[in-house]
């Protein structure tokens, strides 16, 4: 499927790329093959669309968006770093991840210097209000992984699920859309509407991540199929199955990490045999519905 707004970014977004790694000169060689590395590994960009998308609609200066633009995809790629190195995960978007062939501390520290280039670029746009939010981001987005780490392993509400997904992925969604409005010449009302756009779509993108746990093509989703479950960590398609069987004790050994993989690949059978995929489907839709509703508040633009 081709789609057409790629076409219209394709200027500002190859500059976001050479922005991503415009402060590179004099740091240690390693490091600067590891950032050119990730940033070769197929990522979709989806958060710089979205803030370059907002910021082209509500009149932002162009070379500070590209900037920002640039900023959010190196802290998205600074968590990515270091959520692998804790998962333990070898394999990113189907590539090899940078802990499968160097040390934890070169890994953190890679990570570290990926979050100080972000906030460099940040510190560009030169809106105290943009930073606050910046930083203000990635305090959530710890935040959201410490709860997962310490809180997975038992069935959640849903209401604690969307908490969940809201300080893991919908807060940087939710950032690139409202900083780019920050930078904007619009009021604190359309503000309003660009974060609620952004924050539902990342619930929404969530939730779709979940379901491809359980559907998707191994190969093109990057990453082996059933992975969350296997880390004890519940996913929205796991809560609607646990919330229709709550005394299925394949699922309570599953989330305990106490199952064996043939349980495993048998609880997997039995949530996708169930209605919970298509259930956290329509939820998803459900966010997609409310992002549009935000938009409809916003002005008409290219």
């Amino acid at each position: 499927i081709e789609v057409g707004f790629l076409a219209f970014l394709e200027e500002p977004l190859a500059k976001v790329e050479q922005k991503m790694i415009s402060h590179s000169d004099g740091y240690h060689p390693d490091l600067i093959a590891a950032l050119e590395h990730l940033m070769s590994s197929g990522g979709k960009r989806v958060r710089p669309i979205i803030t370059l998308l907002m910021g082209s609609l509500l009149g932002a200066e162009e070379k500070k968006l590209i900037s920002l633009s640039a900023a959010i995809e190196l802290l998205h790629t600074a968590t990515l770093v270091h959520d692998d190195l804790i998962d333990g995960a070898l394999l990113r978007r189907g590539n090899p991840t940078l802990n499968s062939h160097w040390t934890p501390a070169a890994t953190v520290l890679t990570g570290d210097y990926i979050f100080a280039q972000a906030a460099l670029l940040a510190a560009e746009i030169e809106s105290t209000e943009a930073m606050s939010l910046f930083a203000q981001t990635l305090s959530t987005i710890v935040n959201g992984e410490i709860t997962q780490m310490f809180d997975s392993n038992t069935l959640p509400s849903r209401s604690a699920y969307y908490h969940r997904i809201y300080e893991k992925t919908g807060s940087l969604f939710s950032l690139s859309a409202k900083a780019a409005a920050l930078i904007s010449p619009v009021d604190s009302a359309t503000r309003n509407l660009a974060e609620s756009f952004g924050r539902e779509l990342g619930n929404a993108f969530q939730i779709v991540d979940d379901i491809l746990d359980f559907t998707g093509d191994e190969e093109r989703v990057g990453k082996p199929i059933g992975s969350d479950l296997r880390q004890g960590v519940p996913t929205l398609p796991v809560i609607y199955y646990g919330e229709e069987h709550p005394d299925d004790q394949m699922l309570i050994a599953g989330l305990q990490g106490k199952a064996t993989e043939n349980e495993i690949e048998e609880l997997i059978e039995r949530i996708i045999a169930s209605g919970a995929v298509k259930a956290a489907l329509g939820e998803s839709k459900e966010c997609i519905e409310k992002a549009f509703t935000s938009l409809e508040g916003l002005p008409d633009g290219e």
